[in-house]
C-alpha cells in the first residue's frame, strides 16, 4: 500500500478512499467539486483583517495580534502550514509581548476553507499552546467544520505532493 504522509493518523478506511481517488485519477475532481474557488485574501493586509475579524468574533479577551502575514519561507511540504509566535521583549522597565501569525504563502491561492482552517489553528494557539483536547475543542468552537477542512486540506496537500499545485 502506498504511504500517505499527510493522512498517516487517519483511519484506514479514509486512507483507502484517498488511494482509490488517486488510482482513478479523481483526487483533483474531489477537491474542485468541494472547493471550487480561491479566496480573496491575497495581500498581507487582507489576511490581517480576515484574521482579526475571526479573532474579535471568537477570542475577544485574548492577547492582541501584532502581525499576520503570508510567509514564503514556510515550507509546507516539510514543516508547517502556519506558525504562531509569542515574543517577549524588555523595553525600558517594561515587558512587551507580541503575538504573530505567519501563514505559508502557498495558501494565497487556495479555497477560503483551507485558509480559515489554518488561521483558526493558529488563533487557537493564542489560548492553548499544545495540540490537546482543549485545543481542538477551541478550534471546533471557532469553526465547527474544522476537522473536515483539515482532512480535505491534507487531501489537497497529498495532491500537491504527487502532482504539483492545483490552481483555483
Amino acid at each position: 500500500m502506498k504511504k500517505l504522509k499527510y493522512l498517516e493518523h487517519y483511519p484506514e478506511h479514509i486512507k483507502t478512499q484517498v488511494r482509490n481517488l488517486i488510482e482513478k485519477k479523481n483526487l483533483d475532481k474531489y477537491i474542485i467539486k468541494n472547493y471550487p474557488s480561491s479566496h480573496e485574501y491575497k495581500s498581507d493586509k487582507a489576511l490581517y483583517d480576515y484574521t482579526i475579524d475571526l479573532k474579535n468574533l471568537n477570542l475577544k479577551k485574548s492577547l492582541p495580534l501584532s502581525k499576520v502575514i503570508y510567509d514564503g519561507k514556510i515550507n509546507v511540504i516539510n514543516d508547517a502550514l502556519g506558525l504562531h509566535t509569542f515574543i517577549s521583549r524588555v523595553q525600558g522597565g517594561k515587558l512587551k509581548s507580541k503575538n504573530e501569525i505567519r501563514i505559508a504563502s502557498m495558501f494565497k491561492n487556495t479555497p477560503e476553507e483551507f485558509l480559515r482552517m489554518i488561521v483558526v489553528h493558529e488563533l487557537a494557539h493564542i489560548k492553548e499552546k499544545n495540540h490537546d483536547k482543549a485545543f481542538y475543542k477551541l478550534c471546533t468552537y471557532i469553526e465547527p467544520k474544522y476537522h473536515q477542512y483539515e482532512l480535505d486540506l491534507r487531501i489537497y496537500l497529498t495532491y500537491v505532493d504527487k502532482y504539483g499545485k492545483l490552481y483555483f
